[in-house]
């Protein structure tokens, strides 16, 4: 492509969604012609591994390969273990790659799934200095080809979704972005990786004819009106779209008939517990007792109670960007006391005047709508303002809920929000779900139907220690004494929500703060104490701590340079900021001891909080996420948590990441976990863990739980979210996850419904390891299902 033209795709791509696609697929093809393969309608540009001859170096890691002679040729077959978390093989080039040779290209491979479960298989391409990681599902017994976009006006186009939709008709499978660097440099590709992650079961795939294929031509709609009415991708169809008004309302309407007529699982007590299990010692409030070996939550009649639920039970964070901003910015300020986080906010309306100045901020973001109201609409409420994105093209702007639209268009205008949670607590007792996860609305905190958690976010104008590798948000400085004072206010607040109700099971503090990886170089694992170390002093009240116990562990700049083999002049510079270039046994203990005192104040100061306006309650911990739970963060949280949170997006829990429970013998609680599919949703994005359909999606639903249930620490796990995310992503940080029980048009996915239903009729016996000794009674609850769309 000459370079005028290639610079004029990328500049129209990012102001529009349509134009860039005329310009010149034709001139570029011929251009560069290229071979053909016989199965590929795009020319390919380079073939990378075709197994016949061995041109790459071929490894593996917790796997199984051989090499197996197809009718026409050689392929490669893989069994990826369940032994360890990680299992794959490696293609190693002798020389890197440069395919930036090339313009408008993408990888291809054919992939057979030979086992029996369906595989989510990761992609990971290397080059000497970034690394791009995607994956896909590949149903049981089906072939395919997989492709990944790697080059081209696909990567121009920031949508704020999580993924852009296929770019061009194909019934190839692509793989989605995960997680990398989503611009990678292909001067220097050395490595191709595929490979599972946390099996329950060894998975199979027969791969072959790894290669580089031209982009074909663009699908002019493929981010143009992708969004109906309803909310729901308008592009395609699957078993729960609604295509009109009375459509919807007859699914609705038949829904809610079905729940009027259930009731609560027979073998429930009052909060949910076990009435039918042994009676222990009540306390009026939850609280956790190991019996027989098993850790349990107590509920406050004395029964045993297993927490499994839904997280985030609300309706806030359902809002979309619509590409929409205003000149008048008055309405992103806000009070610095705020102890709400803007992710939690919900709806913000827009004074009339603001509107006033409303404009056009993202052509892109604009055209994925097929329809949104005027303001003066009726639905036109459904409106609202987010002053600040985590992601996307925008900075802020406008955004739109097609939920809250939709629970109008079935509920009425009056009084819609309180039906839906009545709806709500209806189906969590009709399903058979004891209680509701982090994140629920805290107006279901008054209800007294099923029990629920708290959270709040410790939030303000504390110093942070800022490293550069936070995920979400910098880690607070816990030893400025404003984050102390913001922790007590955050507490505070929450126990006027709870106001003392015996129905809140115990309260989540924070959410996967970025305390530094479990494993890997020192880097990886210390760089919050390595970051603080680099500071001022004078600015960094952390590192005024971290300084104060260096100066009185070595008393002397010799003695710490001998220890650390460094060669810092004297305590006052390292008191100005000190970085390190190598790592020691003596400097990587010390950066040990100040992960776990920072672990232990931040701990500390919360536990302080609850334990002063929240005693009767269970302080239930952070949720550390997998890649961020350090050996120091989860010593210093058994000090001061009465339950170890921890959000783990794995297929199930294996054993030998989870011994280390039995040494701390704690009880412990999943406060996150999904699984997705897009096959027959309408959803664009399937989520962390994938399906390959809804009957996939339930069945390793099914799977999850009987590993959390069966494991004799883990008292509950979460379903991460009750609602699947908006198909364009929701306006915080495009999210697009087919993620949820319910889909946008309020719909239960019947599949889920049923599993769930049937995994919870027999959770109490079954983790008590007693038989059932009567079928529990299920008319009712089978005919909610039944209600729901097939």
């Amino acid at each position: 492509m000459k370079p005028m033209c290639k610079n004029l795709l990328k500049l129209i791509a990012l102001t529009t969604t349509l134009a860039f696609i005329s310009c010149s697929k034709e001139d570029k093809l011929s251009q560069q012609e290229r071979m053909t393969d016989a199965d590929d309608n795009e020319p390919v540009l380079a073939v990378l591994a075709n197994f016949d001859d061995v041109n790459l170096t071929l490894t593996n890691e917790n796997a199984n390969h051989e090499i197996v002679r197809n009718p026409d040729s050689n392929a490669l077959e893989i069994e990826f273990l369940n032994s360890a978390r990680y299992s794959g093989v490696h293609l190693d080039f002798s020389t890197p790659q440069d395919w930036t040779i090339y313009d408008e290209y993408h990888m291809a491979l054919d992939v057979e799934n030979t086992g029996t479960e369906s595989v989510q298989l990761f992609l990971s391409i290397h080059s000497a200095d970034s690394a791009l990681h995607r994956h896909v599902v590949i149903p049981v017994g089906e072939k395919h080809t997989l492709f990944a976009p790697l080059d081209g006006v696909f990567w121009n186009i920031d949508t704020g979704m999580r993924e852009n939709p296929k770019p061009w008709a194909t019934d190839d499978l692509m793989f989605i972005l995960i997680y990398g660097n989503y611009f990678m440099s292909n001067d220097s590709v050395t490595r191709i990786s595929l490979n599972t992650r946390t099996n329950m079961a060894n998975k199979n795939i027969r791969l072959d004819n790894i290669r580089l294929r031209k982009n074909p031509s663009y699908n002019e709609t493929f981010v143009h009106k992708i969004v109906d009415k309803f909310g729901q991708n308008a592009h395609v169809d699957f078993p729960l779209k609604v295509h009109s008004l009375d459509e919807f309302k007859t699914v609705s309407d038949k829904e809610i008939t079905a729940l009027s007529k259930s009731k609560p699982f027979a073998d429930r007590s009052k909060f949910g517990g076990w009435k039918e299990g042994p009676q222990l010692t009540a306390t009026g409030f939850f609280r956790t007792e190991k019996v027989a070996g098993k850790w349990w939550l107590v509920d406050p009649e004395g029964h045993l109670f297993f927490s499994n639920g839904l997280a985030n039970v609300r309706i806030a964070n359902m809002f979309t960007t619509t590409g929409m901003d205003f000149k008048d910015d008055t309405i992103r300020y806000h009070d610095p006391e705020e102890l709400t986080p803007e992710d939690s906010i919900g709806k913000v309306d827009i004074p009339a005047a603001v509107q006033e100045t409303r404009y056009l901020a993202s052509s892109t973001r604009r055209s994925l709508f097929e329809w949104l109201p005027s303001y003066d609409e009726p639905l036109g409420k459904h409106y609202s303002y987010r002053r600040s994105f985590h992601g996307g093209p925008l900075p802020h702007g406008e955004t739109y809920s097609f939920y809250r639209a939709n629970l109008e268009r079935k509920y009425g205008s009056d009084n819609f929000v309180q039906q839906w949670q009545e709806n709500t607590l209806a189906r969590m007792l009709d399903w058979g779900m004891t209680s509701m996860g982090n994140w629920v609305d805290p107006a279901f905190y008054p209800n007294q139907q099923v029990p629920y958690f708290a959270n709040g976010w410790i939030i303000g104008d504390f110093k942070e220690i800022k490293t550069g590798k936070e995920i979400w948000h910098a880690m607070p400085d816990v030893y400025d004494p404003e984050f102390e004072r913001r922790a007590n206010l955050t507490i505070e607040q929450i126990a006027d929500e709870i106001n003392g109700s015996p129905w809140c099971v115990g309260i989540f503090v924070d959410n996967e703060k970025t305390w530094g990886y479990r494993t890997g170089s020192v880097e990886h694992r210390y760089f919050l104490p390595i970051g603080a170390l680099a500071m001022d002093s004078a600015e960094s009240p952390a590192k005024r701590a971290f300084s104060q116990f260096i100066v009185e562990k070595y008393k002397t700049i010799n003695a710490l340079n001998k220890a650390w083999d460094t060669n810092i002049v004297s305590f006052e510079a390292m008191h100005k900021g000190v970085q390190f270039s190598a790592y020691n046994e003596n400097l990587e203990a010390d950066l040990s001891e100040m992960l776990s005192m920072l672990s232990n104040r931040y701990f500390s100061v919360v536990h302080a909080a609850i334990e002063r306006v929240l005693p009767n309650h269970l302080y239930m911990g952070v949720r550390m996420a997998t890649w961020g739970m350090p050996e120091e963060t989860i010593e210093a949280a058994t000090t001061y948590t009465d339950v170890l949170s921890f959000n783990v997006y794995d297929e199930g829990l294996q054993p030998f990441d989870w011994e280390f429970l039995r040494a701390v013998d704690l009880p412990a609680i999943i406060g996150e976990y999904h699984f997705g599919a897009t096959s027959d949703t309408g959803s664009l994005h399937l989520g962390l863990l994938y399906a390959s359909d809804q009957k996939d999606r339930a069945r390793k639903f099914r799977i999850y739980m009987d590993s959390v249930s069966g494991h004799d620490n883990f008292v509950g796990a979460h379903w991460f979210q009750y609602i699947d995310s908006p198909v364009t992503g929701r306006a915080f940080d495009g999210e697009s996850y087919n993620v949820g029980f319910v889909n946008v048009a309020d719909i239960p996915y019947p599949e889920m419904v049923e599993m769930a239903k049937d995994f919870n009729t027999s959770l109490y016996p079954k983790r008590f390891n007693r038989p059932l000794t009567k079928p529990v009674k299920q008319q009712t609850r089978q005919a909610t299902t039944e209600a729901l769309p097939q």
